[in-house]
C-alpha cells in the first residue's frame, strides 16, 4: 500500500476489565455509548467472560447479561469485529482472577485518526507505545506534591 492510499484509521487499543465477584452493574455503560456517540471511539469487539471458582472459563453472550432487565447491553449486540480470537480471550482470561467476569473491549480511536494518517503520510512509524498506570501517576503527583510543600 503506497503513502497515497494510507486509509484514515485511528490507533486501536484493547482493554480487559475485571469484575470481582461477578459484580457488573453497568456503571459506566453510558460513558461508553457517549464516547461512541460522539465519534471519539468506534468500538470495534466487545466479549465477555466468566472465570469460575475452579478455573473453567465461559464466554458469555450479551443475552446472557441483561436477561435480567438490569443492564441494558442490546445496544452493544453484534460489536464484533472479528479482530478478536480464541487465543486472545484466552490469554485475558489468564490474568482473570476466580469468581470474576470481564469484559473485553477493542476500539479505535477516531479522535487521533487524522493525526495517525498525516503521520503515517508523511513515513513516521509508531515503534512503540504504552499506558502509564493509573497508581503510578497518583504516586507521582503525590511525590511532586510533597516535594513542593517542603
Amino acid at each position: 500500500m503506497g503513502v497515497e492510499a494510507v486509509p484514515e484509521v485511528g490507533p486501536i487499543d484493547c482493554l480487559v476489565l475485571e469484575f470481582p465477584g461477578n459484580r457488573m452493574t453497568g456503571e459506566g455503560l453510558s460513558h461508553l455509548i457517549d464516547l461512541v456517540d460522539r465519534h471519539i471511539i468506534r468500538l470495534l469487539d466487545l466479549s465477555f467472560m466468566r472465570k469460575d471458582v475452579d478455573g473453567s472459563v465461559t464466554a458469555l453472550q450479551i443475552a446472557d447479561l441483561d436477561g435480567d432487565g438490569e443492564l441494558d447491553l442490546a445496544v452493544f449486540d453484534g460489536a464484533s469485529s472479528g479482530l478478536l480470537g480464541e487465543d486472545d480471550l484466552r490469554e485475558a482470561a489468564a490474568d482473570l482472577e476466580p469468581g470474576s467476569s470481564a469484559g473485553v473491549l477493542v476500539y479505535e480511536n477516531l479522535w487521533a485518526a487524522p493525526l495517525a494518517t498525516a503521520l503515517r503520510r508523511s513515513g513516521a512509524r509508531l515503534v512503540a507505545g504504552g499506558r502509564i498506570p493509573l497508581q503510578n501517576l497518583l504516586t507521582t503527583l503525590e511525590s511532586l506534591e510533597e516535594g513542593s510543600a517542603a
